[in-house]
């Protein structure tokens, strides 16, 4: 199988370095197309990889192509590789808020997948979302699967809807994450610890809770009622939280992530 991943930007080059091992490309390198010479260089060290700058090189024979541009960059990249399509060749996108429908009509070709992936897939810890187009056959999807689980793991929608919700929840999630550690970093250092300190108390603190909650059928709730004892210091942050409405704030903004992706999808 010939594997095409079109940009070598963070989700790119992370899916293509996944994928690069995976026994599903037989005796193929993967593929990986860039315009950035400086990209062009350091992707040619890395020897997993057979490397590109054109794409009638590369798009032509290619069996599954990734595509992992910017969604502002898709139309102009679908105009330049629409001559180069056969009706065979499945299109996985991993561009955010660019739907199925549009795919098709810019390239032409009916075998689309689209999926909503997650930084933590640099580290082998992403979940990917995924849906198709009825043209994508099940062992097709069942090959498209096996390649984003390079990454970390995936999940299978019915609809594109539960694409733009995962993006609230799994594709921006990990930016929520990194905003409740900055704070609570901030608050360490402000007690006056030192920044290394801060950072072991804060990333351990994150490491193990979520340790204990994936070891364990007990849902956060629980967890906290654990921890918190009535009238002691953890039941004080969680009631300042209560009191500010965090739950509610953050509740919110996965919808803001959420609507903006469906808005994306309408232009």
């Amino acid at each position: 199988m010939k594997v095409l991943v079109i940009g070598a930007g963070n989700m790119g080059l992370t899916y293509a370095e996944g994928m690069a091992s995976s026994p599903l490309l037989s005796k193929h390198k993967l593929r990986i197309f860039d315009t950035d010479p400086k990209k062009i260089e350091t992707l040619n060290q890395q020897p997993q990889f057979d490397v590109y700058d054109n794409l009638e090189d590369c798009l032509p024979k290619a069996d599954i192509v990734f595509i992992a541009v910017k969604p502002y960059h898709s139309e102009e990249l679908f105009k330049t590789m629409k001559p180069m399509l056969n009706d065979e060749q499945i299109f996985v996108s991993l561009m955010a808020g660019v739907t199925i429908e549009t795919i098709q009509q810019q390239i032409s070709r009916n075998k689309v997948v689209r999926t909503m992936p997650n930084l933590p897939a640099q580290v082998g810890k992403g979940v990917t979302s995924y849906t198709e187009s009825e043209e994508v056959s099940k062992v097709e999807l069942l090959m498209v699967r096996n390649l984003i689980d390079t990454t970390g793991t995936s999940i299978h929608v019915d609809t594109e809807n539960f694409i733009d919700a995962s993006t609230g929840i799994s594709g921006s999630g990990p930016a929520y994450v990194f905003y409740f550690m900055q704070s609570m970093l901030e608050a360490a250092l402000k007690m006056g610890f030192s920044d290394y300190d801060s950072k072991v108390l804060v990333s351990n603190t994150f490491e193990g809770a979520i340790e204990l909650f994936n070891q364990n059928d007990i849902s956060p709730e629980s967890w906290i009622a654990k921890v918190a004892s009535k009238g002691g210091t953890t039941q004080a942050a969680i009631d300042s939280m209560d009191d500010n409405n965090v739950k509610q704030l953050i509740e919110e903004a996965a919808y803001a992530a959420f609507d903006r992706a469906v808005e994306l999808g309408k232009k």
